[in-house]
């Protein structure tokens, strides 16, 4: 689901998950790499909300992969919880993108994280541009100006 906030103008992409028990550690509250887990679940539907079936089902030569991560824990999630993981672009450029996001129960933030994804060649691991297409669909789904 794609939300609009007022303040900014920006799209928020937002994805519903319950929290599992294979989700938690023994004290029953989400391990902390789950939250990067469920920020990648929300990133790739954001893909295919706009779009974008999966690279690996597509012949193009490339694929996104994480290169910087920053996440800020404040308050634990817990099992049978239901939470929504969202993901909204905040920086595009020619080879790699900014996404903003966060783990939200009821409204209040759990975590929250910037993560640099970039795109590279799936044949050379190198970086390349990501595709005009794709560009033109993160410029209409995020608010970021062209």
């Amino acid at each position: 689901m794609e939300i609009v906030n007022p303040i900014t103008g920006f799209r928020e992409f937002q994805w519903p998950i319950r929290v599992y028990i294979e989700d938690t550690d023994a004290g029953g509250i989400v391990y902390y790499v789950n939250y990067l887990k469920f920020m990648e679940r929300a990133r790739t539907e954001f893909l295919r909300s706009v779009g974008f079936e999966h690279y690996m089902r597509s012949e193009e030569d490339f694929m996104f992969v994480v290169v910087e991560a920053n996440i800020s824990y404040r308050k634990p999630a817990r099992m049978d919880d239901s939470i929504v993981a969202t993901a909204r672009i905040t920086e595009l450029g020619r080879a790699s993108m900014r996404f903003a996001q966060s783990i939200q129960r009821d409204g209040d933030t759990l975590a929250a994280g910037e993560l640099k994804i970039a795109c590279v060649s799936k044949s050379g691991m190198k970086p390349r541009a990501i595709p005009a297409r794709l560009v033109g669909l993160f410029h209409q789904h995020s608010g970021i100006p062209a």
